[in-house]
């Protein structure tokens, strides 16, 4: 009697994770593309919803264990088994090996072609994005108990003057720092006798209200806050034509941030082809999802499937687009 051996279809659960995690990384896309084109609105509403959005997002609990597991692993998992394909994958509408066949008159055909190719610029879009917005860029936050600045570098110019008034942040380029600076040491040489009274207060517990302890680990608490505030300010350091802007949440540093990048027709256009990548990447591997799951499987209902993917993809990409060039071109006028 012969046992039949069962083998674990490892490559097909690995297509179905990859699919999974492409399609919970298309609604982070909507979710993101939505949150983005709010901040082009900088004229009227002073990017109020952005900044909603963000902050929202910023105050979820275990934030951290949020990005990671439902971002950080879906993009890892989904960008390593992409790679993968990209690397065992036969394009056959774009004209090379003479013994490949051409295939130039199915436009699945050079949707396929498409994917492959877009899945390169997200690869080192994302890297290099995540990079920039996530590292580089990311506000130095101070927390000083009754409230929390953020700090953000960015390039000076004449708009932003009254952006920072109506966001009600302040401007610190190297001068100012430097008064700020020489304010505290100032204040910290004529409170440094009682510096060592307040620290020697709080390691001696005592048994009595003294109004002038008080008093007096209230300045030394004051100093403190002014001295990490200071840390905050110079955390970035700044060269000709920059500044140091003070925001008071997390979403206007981020606001500002979006601002200063698209103020370059460079990073524009980086970032067009970015978003332009992502939407056809995504909304293209949404129809492909539907077909592999069975959700669509007769020859009528998947172009119709194709033509609600197209219209989302249209809608997502003119978000992606507003964001950028309608912050790009409202800087022009500021």
């Amino acid at each position: 009697m012969s046992v039949k051996t069962v083998t674990f279809p490892r490559e097909f659960v690995w297509r179905r994770l990859h699919s999974l995690f492409g399609l919970w990384l298309v609604l982070f896309l909507i979710e993101h593309m939505l949150t983005n084109s709010q901040a082009a609105l900088l004229i009227g509403e002073n990017g109020k919803g952005f900044i909603r959005a963000v902050n929202f997002l910023k105050n979820l609990p275990y934030l951290h264990v949020i990005e990671i597991v439902l971002l950080g692993v879906p993009i890892f998992v989904h960008m390593l088994f992409g790679i993968k394909y990209l690397m065992t994958s036969k394009i056959n509408s774009i004209p090379g090996k003479a013994n490949r066949p051409l295939l130039t008159k199915y436009s699945r055909n050079h949707a396929y072609t498409l994917q492959r190719l877009s899945s390169w610029v997200l690869l080192f879009g994302i890297i290099a994005h995540v990079g920039y917005m996530r590292f580089y860029m990311y506000p130095a936050t101070v927390d000083m108990g009754t409230r929390t600045s953020y700090f953000v570098r960015l390039y000076m110019d004449p708009g932003l003057y009254t952006v920072s008034d109506r966001l009600g942040v302040h401007l610190f380029d190297k001068s100012k720092i430097d008064k700020v600076r020489r304010e505290i040491k100032q204040k910290e040489e004529i409170f440094k006798e009682k510096i060592s009274q307040a620290k020697t207060l709080q390691e001696t517990p005592s048994s009595s209200y003294q109004s002038q302890d008080a008093e007096l680990l209230r300045e030394y608490q004051i100093l403190k806050g002014k001295k990490a505030w200071l840390k905050g300010l110079e955390k970035r350091k700044i060269g000709k034509g920059e500044v140091i802007a003070e925001a008071s949440n997390f979403g206007t540093a981020t606001l500002l941030i979006v601002r200063n990048s698209f103020k370059s027709i460079f990073k524009s256009i980086l970032y067009t082809i970015f978003v332009l990548a992502a939407v056809f990447h995504a909304f293209n591997g949404l129809w492909t999802f539907m077909i592999t799951w069975g959700i669509v499987l007769k020859m009528r209902s998947q172009s119709q499937a194709i033509n609600v993917c197209i219209g989302i993809m249209i809608l997502i990409g003119f978000l992606g687009l507003a964001s950028i060039w309608g912050t790009y071109f409202i800087n022009l006028r500021n």
